[in-house]
């Protein structure tokens, strides 16, 4: 029998059993790939978490999963927006280079202020090769579930940038109808009247793990909580408010001003606010649940981050949550802004229970991602984000020597255009209105309250130019002077 012979042969059904001396060795069961479930919160601010010195709110799964792997105090969301952000954890740039720099929709805020807001792109580029197309080629099954808002037309949604499912994936970035069904959203069927958007897209999630539990799979679970319109079951607001009720008197005011006419909520006592929070935990508890039933904790790495910092700063008094000791929030470059909760477990590889304090970013998922699932990595994409698989094993440290930020837009929440560099424990800040700069020590005044940009110029022209170059070298636009 010749070579062409015996392959044709051996592809036949039970044909080798009829050879003497011939045994068809039974093939090793392929080892399943790592498991990924990212979880991305929205405007969960750095201390809106127990693990986190949260004191009034109640977030006892979140906590386990930190007990359960690696809670990061120096973790940063790429912009003190949601968009920005979200594209830098599926692309691994920064939002500069892609010039995504603000949330996608219509220019709300942008003809405020003395400066003209620079053009930007209002959706990811298909042409980005995202993390889960990368994931996808390797044979993982993939799915979005929640909060998309990463382009306005439907060809930038989920499914075309490498998810084989999307639930309620769209082109909003909140709720538009309400967290209580009908949802009004085209991505997400109606439920019963009442119930509740976050269960939703839980119950979304966990079918999704049934379906795929004997495959490699990527379930990325971007709840539209905690953001706006701040919305809750009332059993949960009942109680809450029971608890509000009982705590001592503040030692100091519940606001204090930040900018212009513009106020900072200093304590954590908005009991709607608790109670989403909780639901929101609860459906975590649930994912991790569902996971150890079906015996996949131990190959599942799960990933826990909110895209900026929580809405503590802005013109009304109807604001949800403070970001204490960090100053402002939501659309500031400030700590409250950008600084943000971050937790990663990876079962046998990550020790339990463990605390990272050097600066992470979120540009830093692709890679990482990348080498837990042994894939190779893709400099040339991921190009802003270096692997923390050597903060998490315990095994090195990075190779960073700043991390970098540009938001030319105003917000909402009152902020100013600006940008910001931070290197070692030094923080520095450009606002671009008046090009007046700021120089903080965050391992000292991790409030931000001393400004040390007179007192140490030498040290805040060599921020200033570090933030300079790199504007250069990913072309970021800068807002200019409006005419009159």
């Amino acid at each position: 029998m010749n070579r062409r012979d015996f392959l044709k042969l051996s592809a036949g059904t039970g044909a080798l059993t009829l050879i003497p001396g011939c045994f068809l060795a039974t093939p090793e069961p392929q080892k399943k790939k790592l498991n990924f479930v990212f979880i991305l919160i929205d405007d969960m601010g750095w201390t809106d978490a127990s693990c986190y010195g949260s004191t009034f709110y109640e977030t006892p799964n979140i906590d386990r999963l930190a007990a359960g792997g690696m809670r990061f105090t120096n973790a940063y969301a790429a912009c003190p927006v949601c968009s920005p952000t979200r594209a830098s954890i599926l692309t691994g740039k920064y939002p500069a280079r892609i010039n995504l720099t603000d949330w996608t929709g219509p220019d709300k805020w942008h003809a405020r202020g003395k400066l003209s807001s620079p053009e930007y792109i209002r959706q990811m580029p298909l042409q980005e090769l995202t993390t889960t197309e990368v994931l996808k080629k390797a044979g993982y099954a993939t799915c979005f579930v929640g909060k998309w808002h990463l382009g306005e037309e439907e060809k930038y949604y989920p499914e075309n940038q490498g998810f084989n499912v999307n639930k309620g994936g769209w082109r909003a970035g909140h709720p538009w109808d309400g967290y209580f069904s009908p949802y009004g959203n085209p991505k997400l069927q109606d439920g019963p009247d009442g119930e509740y958007l976050t269960d939703r897209l839980t119950d979304e999630a966990l079918k999704f793990i049934d379906q795929n539990s004997n495959k490699s799979f990527f379930l990325y679970l971007s709840y539209y909580a905690v953001h706006t319109p701040i919305q809750a079951k009332k059993h949960l607001i009942d109680k809450y408010t029971s608890k509000a009720e009982k705590l001592p008197p503040a030692d100091g005011p519940h606001y204090l001003p930040e900018g212009d006419n513009i106020m900072t909520r200093q304590i954590q006592d908005h009991p709607v606010y608790a109670a989403m929070l909780q639901t929101t935990d609860e459906s975590i508890g649930r994912v991790m649940n569902r996971l150890k039933d079906l015996g996949l904790a131990g190959n599942t790495a799960v990933i826990f981050m909110s895209d900026n910092g929580g809405l503590s700063t802005r013109k009304s008094r109807n604001i949800p949550t403070s970001n204490l000791p960090l100053r402002a929030g939501k659309g500031w470059l400030y700590e409250g802004g950008i600084r943000v909760p971050m937790i990663i477990k990876w079962p046998a590889k990550v020790k339990p229970a463990s605390v990272c304090n050097e600066p992470v970013t979120s540009t830093d998922f692709y890679p990482t991602m990348l080498q837990m699932a042994s894939l190779p990595l893709r400099p040339h994409q991921h190009i802003d984000g270096l692997s923390l698989v050597p903060l998490l094993t315990g095994t090195g440290k990075l190779d960073r020597n700043a991390i970098y930020w540009h938001y030319p837009h105003y917000h909402g929440s009152g902020s100013r255009p600006g940008g910001a560099v931070r290197a070692g424990n030094y923080k520095f800040i450009e606002f671009y209105e008046d090009n007046h700069v700021e120089l903080y020590n965050l391992k000292d005044d991790v409030s931000e309250k001393h400004n040390l940009a007179k007192k140490m110029p030498q040290k805040t022209a060599q921020l200033r130019e570090m933030l300079h170059i790199w504007r250069k070298s990913v072309r970021a636009r800068m807002p200019k002077p409006k005419p009159e």
